[in-house]
């Protein structure tokens, strides 16, 4: 499991629309699985469930997304999982970690489209 989470600001339908893109183009195997959205007094939490197939491990693993938003304020949260092939403990968790370091760029090249209202 590899977990990365961060505060950063933007518009929420865009972020998400930046991150769904990056996924999908940075690995030939990444699968868009499912999604739930929410939204109450204006506070939003979208969840995206992303899997792709790991060379470096032989197998399939999956990245969970939460991102939570009121007004320009967003908070993501994203965990890995899977990635091993042994029975009793984790051993070869380089894709999960890959599938994280991929993210992380993603975000860090988030770059909002419309001006951010000052406060």
């Amino acid at each position: 499991m590899a977990k990365y989470e961060r505060k950063l600001q933007g518009d929420f339908d865009e972020f998400l629309a930046h991150l769904n893109q990056g996924i999908l183009k940075g690995s030939i195997s990444a699968h868009f699985e499912d999604g739930s959205d929410y939204r109450n007094d204006g506070v939003r939490c979208a969840t995206r469930v992303y899997e792709r197939y790991s060379a470096m491990g032989g197998n399939r693993l999956s990245l969970s997304i939460t991102v939570v938003g009121s007004s320009n304020d967003l908070f993501l949260s994203a965990i890995t999982s899977g990635g091993s092939q042994a029975v009793f403990f984790k051993i070869n968790t380089l894709g999960e970690g890959a599938f994280i370091r991929r993210l992380a760029e993603i975000v860090d090249n988030y770059r909002p489209q419309q001006p951010l209202p000052s406060r």
